[in-house]
């Protein structure tokens, strides 16, 4: 399976995303069907496999769109002159919020799955999201330097670490199936300790 190669397009290929998108989204990799793709794409399995030879293909196609959509939204939603608890709290509900997610939990399985035999769909999925993810808070954090707001030797060290806060034990939970499901002030107290953490080794004053 060739990850590195350009998808053939045609006309029927933003249906076929939109439907695979609507299949992943409610099944999960596993338990969608190309079948069930081609149907709510309304066309037939032949097109569906004339783009996509694949499912691992279609769903990394779908997954790359997703993470670059919630990588844009993280930090161009957010006024990033805001003060760091503010924004890095935003920041981390979009973090959460995909890491959590079907799509989400979907990737790290597929590339736990699959990675040993197609090493390029681990890669591909890191490059667009933990990688993307980095370099966005990096981009923060430059900015928030330059205002005396944080003050941080190593970024990328500093990024992962918030991502890794973030996700505490919440992503785990879920991955192994241990109930029950993370609730909603299970997550509130996971973000408001990730922020209050990070800021605690790395704002320049009061928090």
């Amino acid at each position: 399976m060739n990850l590195t190669s350009p998808v053939k397009r045609g006309r029927k290929y933003d249906e076929v995303l939109s439907g695979a998108r609507h299949v992943f989204l409610r099944d999960g990799f596993d338990g969608a069907s190309v079948d069930d793709i081609a149907r709510a794409a309304g066309v037939s399995k032949a097109t569906v496999y004339s783009y996509f030879s694949d499912k691992r293909l279609l769903f990394l196609e779908i997954a790359r769109a997703e993470i670059a959509t919630l990588t844009d939204r993280a930090m161009t939603d957010i006024d990033r002159t805001a003060p760091p608890a503010q924004v890095l709290t935003q920041a981390g509900q979009t973090i959460i919020g995909f890491s959590l997610s079907v799509v989400g939990l979907g990737i790290f399985r597929l590339c736990i799955a699959e990675g040993e035999r197609f090493p390029e769909l681990a890669q591909a999925f890191f490059e667009a999201g933990p990688m993307a993810t980095q370099a966005a808070l990096c981009d923060y954090f430059a900015e928030a330097q330059a205002r005396g707001e944080l003050r941080i030797e190593d970024p990328e060290l500093a990024a992962d670490q918030f991502v890794e806060l973030c996700r505490a034990d919440l992503q785990m939970r879920l991955l192994m199936r241990v109930p029950p499901p993370p609730s909603p002030r299970d997550v509130e107290r996971v973000l408001t300790g990730a922020v209050e953490m990070f800021l605690a080794r790395y704002a320049t004053g009061p928090v």
